[in-house]
């Protein structure tokens, strides 16, 4: 059977297009997934306001839900916040698990915090948090496998490596050993689907990176606000990308990717990359 995932990231609550907020929530709705992954960056400077924000947000989209926090989810201005409070704030009102896990009988979801109080915009994931990705993906086989982060393992050619998240290329050979399938993240404000084969070249292994743009914040960086709607089934992935039209008022599909599965990995369907 074949699964639904609402794919979003980088809501930035403090800095948000307010007219999207009701029409996303009815597109989310209306299409009824399976599971809601939000991949980082709830808020736009981690204060209350914005996480009670976020949290009245999350409660109207679809349950269950996978949320792992961004770098905008750590307090800036307010060093002791950042230094020593860290993640109180995101704690109390999102979750206290930095780590959250889905598993059905198709698919195997797990996330991970890559935000770290000392690196202001960057992120990175360590030995011991990929260790546990690859304790809980490995007890999942036969099913699809999905790791949730903000910061990406992979990005288009056009972007410089420094953008990846931080011990990326020694976690993708981990990663590979596991079997990984699809990489979730956000973070840069930008939709693509990046294929690991062509940057990690690891032997039959090719993993897809799925980036998701902004949402919902007014920080388009020259895209669309957007989501993706990814339906898993029996070997095949298809990625959508849903961008709003402000002419419309309303999120609707402005494109589509397919992906099938070989035995060196994933791979385009009908040249669709």
């Amino acid at each position: 059977m074949s699964r639904t995932i609402l794919h979003l990231s980088d809501i930035h609550f403090g800095r948000v297009e307010s007219a999207i907020l009701d029409p996303l929530v009815e597109a989310a709705r209306r299409i009824g997934p399976d599971l809601v992954v939000v991949s980082g960056d709830l808020t736009q400077r981690a204060r209350v306001s914005e996480f009670q924000e976020a949290r009245a947000f999350l409660d109207r989209l679809p349950q269950p839900q996978i949320v792992v926090p961004g770098n905008h989810d750590v307090p800036l201005y307010n060093l002791y916040g950042r230094f020593v409070g860290k993640m109180d704030l995101y704690h109390r009102h999102i979750t206290e698990d930095k780590e959250p896990v889905y598993l059905d009988d198709e698919i195997a979801v797990v996330g991970t915090n890559t935000a770290r109080a000392l690196a202001w915009k960057g992120g990175r994931v360590n030995a011991a948090q990929i260790a546990r990705i690859k304790e809980r993906l490995g007890a999942a086989d036969g099913r699809s496998k999905i790791v949730v982060t903000h910061h990406p393992f992979d990005l288009p050619e056009r972007y410089s490596e420094q953008h990846l998240v931080g011990g990326a290329r020694v976690a993708m050979g981990h990663l590979a050993e596991c079997g990984a399938d699809l990489l979730l993240a956000g973070h840069m404000h930008v939709s693509a689907v990046c294929r690991t084969v062509l940057r990690y070249r690891i032997v039959g292994h090719s993993a897809l990176v799925i980036q998701a743009g902004t949402a919902t914040s007014t920080r388009g960086r020259g895209e669309l606000n957007s989501f993706n709607l990814i339906r898993v089934d029996s070997g095949r992935v298809t990625v959508e990308r849903w961008t709003w039209s402000s002419e419309r008022l309303l999120f609707a599909p402005a494109g589509c990717e397919r992906f099938h599965k070989t035995d060196g990995g994933w791979e385009p369907v009908d040249g669709s990359e």
